[in-house]
């Protein structure tokens, strides 16, 4: 099955093709960095970081783009609050979004650039779009005059009539219609301030993507990406402005991933009942678990979080961490240092049934991300094919190294297209601290002790007590061991 896209332009899954010939250009929208990264700021992220892991699965040359916005209202204010600068305050939320990125595993940005680095374009894209009359100053702001483009509002797929009349109002009320939009705004004393032709002031929200953008991608590239919640008015006024400057399509295919929620709400700053700092997350799940969750369906629906999720999905990864100690004690070898195919290739699995069975999954788990990146379809194949292998380790027939190596070889390949388990991690780091480690040994021996001396109600209740604490003992012919059930 050759890639499809669905294109929010227009609202249709179509055959994907780059504007040149094996190379992908990416733009999606970051951050405005004024509070600390909630989970909810993973969404797409971590969406785009797999849709790139893909696509250079797929040949592809891809460039991906993220902004950081740096300069805005809300930096402003909580600067304000907090007593300290709009550019101290960017820095440090900055490295706090760039620290949750590298625990989830995003890798794959190429640029991030700020937008008080780009303050050149955006002020020669302001004056390219008031020469060729698509915008005017007004008492030292700069607007878009959004009834100068025709086809305004064909992104979000609204009447422009109705466009203009729930438009959000600006600060400044000197526009000619209710609907014109600030590309530039006059700075207040003590506000971050930049020169200009119309005086000191700083970029509107809308033009510093555009320029960005741009600047690195050229005036036409391919995926444009983003949440469900910016096709209006963010990415619909992003494209008006880009278009009518350039007079070329910004983007050949518009992407917005469905938004997270919590008890049915939309996770947001402006709620803050909804908000789960990233920092806390990390804490107390596994970076390979939340990564998992967002994951968990196609990245156009809504997601549901909760702790309770985040649990289930934690317990669900138990068995692929089950198959990597089994393999392990079979073969030696460490599945996180497995070598697997860097671009899509061919998978003949003879006639061994194993490797049947992985072959099944792993072109089903392909066609799923072929239609449209639907990783949701994808991880449910993972989860079967792990299930196969436990199985065939555990009661199945009797199979080759060779066969068992090839078959762990696919599972690693098609988890790394998601981005999980890329190196070792416990579900709880401190059980394997100096300390906790021997406790539990200890716990194990006496338990042994117990059985042997026939007290099987004592053995039996330390089993369940730690059990409650989220740890299992296997009893084995060669002995018994604990094993982690449980995350922080």
């Amino acid at each position: 099955m050759a890639l499809r896209v669905y294109n929010t332009l227009t609202q249709s899954k179509v055959p994907f093709g780059p504007v040149r010939p094996g190379k992908v250009g990416m733009y999606v929208c970051g951050p405005t960095v004024y509070s600390p990264s909630h989970i909810g700021h993973m969404v797409g992220p971590v969406i785009f970081d797999t849709i790139k892991r893909y696509l250079v699965y797929l040949g592809y040359e891809v460039l991906w783009v993220v902004n950081i916005t740096d300069v805005d209202d809300k930096l402003i204010v909580q600067a304000q609050k907090d007593g300290t600068t709009v550019k101290e305050l960017a820095e440090r939320v900055t490295r706090d979004y760039l620290a949750c990125l590298e625990a989830l595993g995003v890798e794959g940005i190429d640029q991030m650039p700020r937008a008080t680095e780009h303050i050149a374009e955006i002020i020669a894209m302001n004056a390219g779009l008031i020469a060729k009359g698509y915008a005017y100053e007004s008492a030292g702001d700069v607007y878009f005059d959004v009834t100068k483009a025709s086809d305004y509002g064909k992104l979000s797929r609204r009447d422009p009539e109705e466009l203009l009349a729930g438009a959000r109002i600006e600060p400044s009320t000197i526009k000619r219609h209710p609907g014109d939009f600030a590309l530039w705004k006059h700075s207040k004393p003590g506000e971050p301030a930049w020169e200009s032709p119309w005086g000191p002031g700083r970029p509107g929200w809308h033009i510093e993507c555009s320029a960005m953008s741009m600047k690195f991608l050229g005036e036409h590239f391919d995926i444009h990406g983003g949440g469900l919640d910016l096709v209006f008015p963010h990415h619909e006024n992003e494209l008006v402005q880009s278009e009518s400057f350039t007079g070329v399509p910004l983007a050949n295919y518009w992407m917005h991933n469905g938004l997270l929620t919590k008890d049915g709400r939309k996770i947001s700053k402006s709620d803050p009942g909804t908000i789960v700092l990233m920092s806390d997350l990390l804490k107390a799940h596994a970076p390979d678990t939340i990564r998992a969750l967002l994951l968990s369906s196609h990245y156009r629906r809504p997601i549901d979080f909760g702790p309770n999720r985040l649990t289930e999905i934690g317990r669900g990864l138990r068995s692929f961490h089950r198959a990597f100690e089994r393999f392990a004690e079979r073969t030696g070898k460490s599945f996180f240092s497995l070598e697997t195919p860097a671009r899509r290739q061919p998978f003949e699995p003879g006639e061994a049934p194993l490797l049947r069975e992985i072959a099944e999954h792993r072109q089903r788990f392909l066609d799923a991300m072929d239609d449209d990146f639907n990783t949701g379809g994808a991880m449910g194949e993972l989860f079967e094919l792990v299930h196969v292998l436990n199985r065939f380790t555990d009661v199945g027939p009797v199979i080759s190294e060779g066969e068992y190596l090839a078959g762990m070889t696919v599972l690693k390949e098609l988890a790394g297209l998601l981005g999980l388990f890329a190196r070792p991690t416990l579900p709880v780091a401190s059980v394997h601290d100096a300390l906790i480690a021997p406790l539990l040994d200890l716990l194990v021996e006496l338990r042994n002790r117990l059985r042997k001396d026939k007290n099987f109600t004592m053995s039996d209740e330390i089993r369940q007590r730690l059990v409650a604490l989220g740890i299992t003992i296997e009893d084995r012919a060669d002995g018994s061991r604990w094993r982690v059930e449980s995350e922080p």
